[in-house]
């Protein structure tokens, strides 16, 4: 073999093993892993509760019957305002017929007592006259013949209103279905033909309307046992509807249940806030909302991002860790304040340079494949 050739192929088999020596060198010498960094931001903080419920008047007034029957006519609708005293609803009596019966028969007793008595007051007074009958017992049977005359008046009102459901020509008929206050009517259960029954102290009746003043409505919802004991009556609320979601609608928090209601394990409590409606804007009950109520609020704070943060196994107590060189970080513990699930503010233990380590690690790309 030439020497010439020999030493070529000694010389390349040389740089081969020198170019894996510095490959190997290289690569071992370069981090598998990198890891990005974020760094610290100025901005305001809120702490928050978001709560579900739904608008509702702060007063509805059940419209009931004070008598048995059946609806004869309907005269609103629902939606209607209507001032206290109006004509809502014409109830038809049907009577009981042994009432009606027993009824009769005491306006039959009433006459036959009355003709008696009257009987006895004709003669007691031709014999006063005569000056044979004392005055003290004319005047006894006067009386008399007087509470004969009011018992059948009595017992014939009571039969007109059994027959019919009230005394002929008065303005206040039991029949009269009217309105109570004024508002709206939000509901007609019933319809004409339906039968109802009056409310006594053994029956609450049955619901002829429902009224309601749309002026003063309330926010109703419930917070979960772990929000209520940072809420305190006076609260502001920024209530949002479903149904107009360009409209915000202020309120104030007025009431917090004393007790709580298990709902799927969760125990709920609670609570009503005073709406303030605008006139331009129209309410109807029942619209779902949302209540937002502010329980905390810095401006202008240093934040950090809540995904950053690590938790000492042993004492709990939160940490990042901070690039001090190229994929070198140090652990650093923090004093934390308001957060808003999402990003936290840290009262101390970090600079507004600092670079914080972030958990999705980088690999790098062996040189090798470029």
């Amino acid at each position: 073999m030439n020497k010439y050739v020999k030493y070529g192929i000694i010389g390349i088999l040389t740089l081969g093993i020198l170019y894996a020596m510095v490959h190997f060198l290289k690569k071992n010498s370069t981090p598998t892993e990198l890891y990005k960094t974020e760094s610290l931001e100025k901005k305001d903080i809120v702490n928050k509760v978001i709560v579900t419920g739904k608008v509702i008047p702060e007063d509805e007034i059940n419209i009931k019957p004070q008598i048995t029957g059946i609806i004869d006519r309907i005269l609103m609708d629902e939606g209607a305002k209507v001032n206290a005293g109006d004509l809502i609803a014409v109830i038809k009596v049907v009577p009981n017929e042994q009432a009606l019966y027993q009824a009769k028969g005491r306006v039959s007793n009433a006459e036959l007592a009355l003709n008696n008595a009257k009987i006895e007051y004709d003669r007691n007074k031709t014999l006063y006259d005569k000056g044979v009958v004392s005055n003290q017992d004319f005047i006894n049977q006067k009386l008399t013949f007087e509470q004969a005359e009011q018992e059948l008046k009595n017992a014939r009102a009571d039969y007109q209103i059994i027959r019919k459901g009230s005394i002929g020509g008065s303005t206040a008929a039991n029949t009269d279905i009217r309105a109570t206050v004024s508002g709206t009517i939000l509901e007609i259960p019933v319809k004409e033909g339906d039968q109802v029954i009056q409310s006594n102290n053994f029956n609450d009746g049955t619901t002829i309307a429902t009224i309601a003043d749309m002026t003063k409505m309330i926010f109703e919802g419930e917070v979960d046992e772990a929000e209520v004991g940072k809420l305190n009556v006076g609260m502001p609320l920024s209530i949002s509807l479903g149904a107009l979601e360009k409209n915000k609608f202020d309120a104030k928090l007025k009431f917090i249940a004393p007790k709580g209601t298990e709902t799927e394990g969760a125990v709920q409590f609670k609570i009503e806030g005073d709406l303030v409606v605008n006139d331009s804007t129209y309410v109807r009950a029942g619209y779902s909302a949302n209540a937002s109520i502010v329980l905390e609020e810095k401006k202008d704070v240093l934040t950090l991002k809540e995904a950053l943060l690590q938790f000492d196994k042993d004492t709990e107590k939160p940490f990042v860790e901070i690039e001090v060189a190229e994929n070198e970080f140090e652990r650093r513990d923090l004093e934390l304040g308001v957060s808003d699930g999402i990003d936290v503010e840290v009262v101390s233990g970090l600079e507004e340079d600092a670079k914080i380590k972030v958990w999705n690690k980088l690999e790098k790309k062996d040189e090798s494949e470029d």
